[in-house]
């Protein structure tokens, strides 16, 4: 027999004869009474001009209250206790309740119990009529094994593990109907860690949705859109399809937003690295004309012994750019595909350098003169690149092994 820790509120009314004592003593410590007598006088026939502040007072709610979160923190239900009530629903002494299931079935259980543990039988048991000292009430619709194990839990909170897996479906819909949070939710965590299958995804979602299980339909969602080829297949899925097409609707919807927004993830990521690369472009440019690149010089060079590679990944790029640059011809905005990509990199760096009048890049005080002349269409189009390519440097972080790689 499997006796999780689920402190049922019959059993712990049950305890009360032992816990009596401490509630007491916790009712009085809270007394506005004590409070009051602790307060200082508000008049004194004594001179206190001379007298020191006294030490404030002792934080007396605040030591009340983390006595009781003690005393609530190790209050729990012995498993004797539990087994007693166990023992009183399957003996069912003294009963007085017939509780009518499917097949004419009857489970014997205590008025006073099931009225105490849910509020929802107890108002069924009021509305009932009384033959012979007995009344009578129905759970229709679920096994009569179902209810025997949703009536147990009423008692002791304890059940058997396989049953409770065979039936959890069921006694999700029970607990939510008659109002038994604590059963609620050993049958959502179970679903959640381990009854959760792509055959009753779909059963559990409608499930979830009409019993107030915002988590649980939330997981199942994620189940359908992440596996919706082997989910559609299902029987379920049939089933949903003709009886909620609105369902079925959703879901596809679901999937269709999740596929958009991660298309919209990569391509916002493949951008990032392109504004990356113009970002590494700056840097290994300045580094060029500033500091004179040792490695980059005539075609074929062989490092020496004391040399080293290039700290900047782009140098080597920028190298062969600049070869063609210098070697070009046709050497004029609009004409060669590869020296208009040198004056873009030229003029991005202008807007982003601070110092044109000591740059030592080339033509950096020349663009910054032909931003003057330039539309404003075309000037909020460059304000925006060098925005986003100021943005992807930040994004680095200062401790980022590619941005440390930089300096």
């Amino acid at each position: 027999m499997a006796s999780p820790d689920v402190d049922s509120p019959w059993l712990c009314a049950a305890t009360e004869s032992f816990g009596g004592c401490f509630n007491a003593q916790i009712e009085e410590v809270k007394s506005t009474n004590v409070l009051n007598v602790l307060e200082a006088p508000t008049s004194s026939v004594y001179d206190t001009r001379n007298i020191p502040k006294p030490p404030p007072y002792p934080n007396t709610t605040s030591k009340t209250t983390s006595h009781c979160k003690r005393i609530s923190a190790s209050c729990s239900v012995p498993k004797e206790t539990k087994d007693t009530w166990d023992r009183l629903f399957k003996e069912a002494y003294g009963s007085d309740v017939y509780i009518i299931t499917e097949s004419n079935s009857c489970i014997p259980a205590h008025c006073n119990v099931l009225s105490i543990v849910s509020p929802v039988l107890g108002t069924i048991l009021q509305q009932s009529k009384v033959k012979n000292g007995i009344r009578y009430i129905s759970i229709l619709g679920v096994p009569c094994e179902a209810v025997h194990v949703f009536i147990r839990f009423l008692y002791s909170s304890c059940y058997e593990e396989d049953e409770m897996k065979k039936f959890v479906l069921h006694l999700l819909v029970l607990s939510h109907s008659y109002s038994v949070p604590s059963l609620k939710r050993v049958c959502i965590d179970l679903l959640e860690q381990d009854c959760l299958t792509r055959e009753n995804v779909i059963d559990v979602l409608q499930l979830a949705r009409s019993c107030d299980a915002p988590r649980l339909s939330l997981i199942c969602v994620c189940m359908v859109v992440k596996d919706l080829k082997s989910v559609s297949s299902t029987e379920g899925w049939k089933i949903m399809r003709r009886a909620n097409p609105a369902l079925e609707q959703e879901l596809v919807e679901s999937v269709v937003e999740v596929d958009s927004r991660k298309q919209e993830r990569l391509r916002k990521i493949e951008e990032r690295k392109v504004y990356l690369q113009l970002y590494e472009a700056m840097e290994a440019l300045l580094h060029i004309c500033r500091d004179g690149c040792r490695t980059i010089g005539p075609s074929g060079k062989m490092l020496k012994g004391s040399h080293v590679a290039c700290d900047f990944p782009a140098c080597k790029g920028l190298e062969s750019l600049v070869r063609h640059f210098s070697k070009c011809k046709s050497r004029v905005p609009g004409g060669c595909i590869h020296c208009k990509r040198m004056w873009q990199l030229l003029e991005l760096h202008s807007r982003m350098c601070d110092e044109p009048d000591s740059c030592k890049v080339p033509l950096c005080r020349h663009f910054k003169e032909k931003t003057q002349q330039q539309t404003k269409k075309e000037e909020a189009k460059w304000k925006l690149l060098v925005s986003k390519v100021i943005a992807a440097k930040n994004a680095l972080g200062p401790f980022s092994a590619r941005r440390l790689d930089l300096f």
